[in-house]
């Protein structure tokens, strides 16, 4: 009876936050006003808290953010010369799919990693889209519904910015947007390795990463003997997996195959080789197979 009692308890609480006191919060704190106060860098500050704590694995476990149930993402490469794509550009391709299948597509005004830290590098207004049924929760004041066309136009913009997109089920997002976990939110964050919160990553172990961060099925990265250990790679790198070593440039574990070392090696020293020539629709299907949208 006190069992039945005190699920019956949880349940209503439950509800109650999610139905009323959480729409407040996210309609009052998710405002574009607010990003880049003092209060948004503490908020940032602790995620990267967050992130450092994953190593301890008796609060690993209890995070959902480190879930391989709850977080399933994959960095999509911009790169236009990836060997093996046949000219195919992964980011086109992969996202154009997920945007034609999306039920709901919603743009974020604005970037709030980038304008909270201010970034001289690229753009404030090229926001996250989202996609699914939790995406129409995000706040009308700092996003826009939108069609596939203007959808494909963002991405295509966020792209020829030189922002990355990383796309999937992002446990995180839930916390960020302020909306319950009903496994109905896709994100394709559209990022930059010098502010946003992606970056907090490098502080997880590789098998942590090697769970929820998964690189393009088939896709790898290789630095080939024309490095002359210039270091370019390294700043931008944001795992910090890539590091120059002995006069050339060396790729660690926490790698991800994000393509940006490629993208901005002076001396083209850096190759994307892709293996698998269903790497798209493997993509896809394993985004479809953790979350409904």
């Amino acid at each position: 009876m006190k069992s039945r009692l005190a699920r019956e308890i949880s349940g209503n609480l439950e509800g109650l936050w999610n139905r009323r006191l959480l729409p407040v919060l996210r309609n009052t704190l998710f405002d574009e006003r607010l990003w880049g106060t003092p209060g948004s860098r503490v908020v940032f500050d602790l995620i990267e808290q967050v992130f450092k704590l994953s190593h301890i694995p008796l609060i690993r476990e209890r995070l959902p953010e480190f879930d391989p149930r709850k977080t399933n993402m994959s960095w999509i490469p911009i790169n236009r010369d990836i060997e093996g794509a046949g000219g195919t550009v992964l980011s086109e391709e992969v996202l154009g799919r997920l945007i034609e299948k999306a039920r709901h597509r919603v743009l974020v005004n604005a970037c709030g990693c980038r304008k909270t830290h201010g970034c001289k590098e690229y753009p404030h207004d090229i926001g996250c889209l989202m996609m699914g049924e939790s995406a129409l929760q995000i706040p009308d004041k700092t996003s826009r519904r939108v069609g596939i066309d203007e959808a494909k136009q963002h991405i295509r913009r966020a792209t020829e910015a030189g922002l990355i997109p990383v796309t999937g089920k992002a446990r995180i997002d839930n916390d960020i947007f302020m909306i319950p976990d009903e496994g109905k939110l896709l994100t394709v964050c559209l990022c930059c390795e010098c502010c946003c919160i992606t970056r907090f990553s490098r502080h997880a172990p590789v098998s942590v990463l090697d769970g929820i961060h998964h690189p393009v099925e088939g896709l790898s990265v290789e630095v080939t003997g024309d490095c002359v250990g210039c270091g370019d790679c390294v700043s931008k790198c944001y795992l910090q997996a890539i590091q120059v070593q002995n006069g050339r440039a060396e790729i660690g574990q926490l790698c991800r195959v994000c393509g940006r070392c490629a993208l901005h090696c002076p001396q083209q020293a850096i190759k994307l080789k892709l293996s698998n020539p269903h790497a798209v629709e493997d993509v896809v299907r394993r985004i479809e197979s953790v979350v409904d949208f």
